[in-house]
């Protein structure tokens, strides 16, 4: 019968079966299974140290599993029964149980996951297997579907094995079942998103030199950090809370009657809105979008690996799929931006900080485009030579060609594409700010997003003539370039600040978040004059882009009849 199942296994996905054999070995289940009913077991433990002891004097004893009269914020006074023993509230201490052992099996199901995958891509491709991989008959789908339900099998086998005591410790909390189940659901897809987010960093992280998986998997751990323990603030932030499952907790806990106090807790989270709509209205609404908002980017994610695994030269995505792309993302984050006022905030301030939210998010996505978007040194010069002879043969050219070419080509320049996803975003918030109230926030709205605008190409048009050089692991360098345009601002601002009778803002104007200086009240005569210097310094970095193209399709042009001539 297993030697059927096995035969299944490799009829339907033979890479699955490669990482199950390699992994599913009787030693490694063992101590994986070690692993998980000892961490269980300890951390039972840990709670049963919690509860009150008999003490051998009079000795008032508090206890947040007692039951007793409360004088203190989730502490009670323990009373003993008729027997001598104390009275525990189980209830509550099956609920601690649940939740701690929901966010534990969260951090480490992903955060694990994550380096296991990272780490394998990096293997392969140390051992130059990935490229026999690469050559096989099955489709990319079933090699990469392969490497994550394979990968991880023994993480998998450490979470099945925690499942009883979690589900006994949700039951007993009188939580019910249909929810677990949900949250368990839940959990799953967002291991699939941030697995699907690893195979698609393994694949054009290579130039780490082994580093990569603990790069990816702390990256991976700062997010959930972040995301777990950060509060519904009713902002585009919230953007953020929604990619972990942690918020879901909420919605266990409120299901038993039980005023649950934690880092986690998500105060306000049923006012939580998108677009005013009331998402957090109930337990089916969040969930529901949670569950499409991540399918969306697991969709995104396999897109671009379907295209980078088979050939590692192509770009991860091609130019229309990056205008579907930002055109998504720009949906979802200014629905955020579209709630009911925080207390404590007047309108326009909030509108603002809702603009510097967006504002930050698009810097992120448009780091994250220009990475997927920018050929590589030898594609910009297959193209570079293409358009020279196309002019050089006089066919009929139409200005236009060039124009499509930019829009829609796969090996030409990424600035044109840059500019369009630039326009998307920038349409639906310029109608937003049109409708604020206060005049005077609507100019400073506008300057803030023409700076950034304006910066994020710049940052554009520096990666793509990086990409030109002549140099090996082009994009650490580009990584290095780009970090050090967006960190160098604020650190000479840190250094300005130190002297007198100078006006450090004016450097955050030039910097990747320019808003900071508008909040001061930088003059206007500053902030056209920072504007124009943008402006002259995207001409120049695009008349010299132009000016090494047309000489790498030149110096092609002359290699490729200089072959033919011989």
């Amino acid at each position: 019968m297993t030697l059927s199942l096995i035969n299944r296994i490799g009829d339907w996905n033979p890479q699955l079966l490669r990482e199950l054999k390699g992994r599913l070995k009787t030693r490694n289940v063992a101590i994986a299974s070690a692993i998980s009913l000892l961490g269980q077991l300890l951390f039972v433990m840990s709670y049963y140290g919690q509860l009150p002891v008999e003490q051998d004097y009079p000795q008032e004893i508090l206890s947040k599993y007692c039951t007793g009269p409360s004088e203190y914020s989730n502490q009670y006074h323990c009373v003993q029964d008729i027997a001598g023993n104390f009275v525990i509230n189980w209830q509550y201490w099956w609920l601690d149980i649940f939740v701690w052992l929901s966010l534990i099996s969260i951090f480490v199901m992903s955060v694990v996951g994550t380096y296991m995958l990272i780490a394998d891509l990096a293997q392969e491709d140390r051992r130059s297997t990935l490229n026999f991989i690469r050559l096989s008959p099955q489709s990319t789908q079933s090699i990469l579907g392969g490497k994550l339900l394979g990968v991880p099998v023994l993480l998998y086998v450490v979470g099945f094995l925690a499942i009883p005591l979690h589900l006994c410790a949700g039951i007993s909390a009188s939580i019910p079942l249909t929810s677990i189940l949900t949250f368990y659901g839940v959990v799953a897809l967002s291991c699939l998103l941030f697995y699907s987010g690893a195979l698609l960093f393994g694949l054009f992280s290579s130039a780490f030199s082994g580093f990569q998986p603990w790069l990816g998997s702390g990256l991976v751990l700062i997010f959930l950090w972040i995301a777990s323990f950060k509060p519904i603030t009713h902002d585009p932030t919230d953007f953020v809370n929604l990619l972990s499952p942690s918020w879901m907790i909420s919605y266990l806990v409120s299901a038993t009657s039980f005023d649950y106090k934690s880092p986690f807790s998500y105060l306000h989270i049923e006012t939580w809105q998108w677009f005013y709509i009331p998402l957090g209205a109930s337990f089916v609404s969040a969930v529901a979008f949670a569950v499409l908002n991540s399918g969306l980017w697991i969709y995104w994610f396999w897109q671009s690996m379907m295209r980078r695994f088979p050939n590692p030269s192509n770009t991860m995505l091609s130019k229309g799929q990056s205008y579907l792309l930002t055109a998504s993302f720009e949906v979802i984050v200014l629905g955020f931006a579209m709630q009911n006022m925080e207390k404590g905030r007047s309108g326009s301030q909030w509108l603002s900080f809702n603009l510097n939210y967006l504002l930050f998010f698009n810097l992120f996505l448009f780091l994250c485009l220009i990475a997927s978007l920018s050929p590589q040194r030898q594609a910009l010069q297959d193209w570079a030579r293409y358009r020279r002879e196309k002019v050089t043969n006089r066919q009929r050219v139409w200005n236009g060609s060039l124009v499509r070419d930019l829009m829609w080509g796969e090996k030409s320049p990424n600035i044109m594409a840059i500019a369009l996803n630039l326009l998307i975003i920038s349409l639906p918030l310029i109608c937003w700010i049109l409708v604020w109230p206060n005049n005077s926030e609507k100019v400073d709205a506008f300057l803030s997003l023409a700076l950034t605008v304006t910066v994020i190409a710049i940052y554009a048009a520096i990666a793509q003539l990086m990409l030109l050089m002549k140099t090996q692991k082009q994009a650490v360098w580009v990584a290095g370039a780009l970090g050090a345009a967006i960190t160098l601002p604020p650190l000479i601002f840190g250094v300005l600040s130190l002297g007198s009778g100078t006006d450090p803002y004016v450097i955050w104007l030039f910097s990747a978040f320019p808003w900071v200086a508008l909040t001061q009240h930088t003059a206007a005569t500053t902030v056209f004059m920072a504007i124009m210097g943008q402006f002259t310094l995207l001409a120049l970095l695009n008349a010299r882009l132009s000016r090494q193209l047309r000489q790498a399709g030149e110096s092609a042009s002359k290699a490729l009849l200089a072959g033919h001539k011989a």
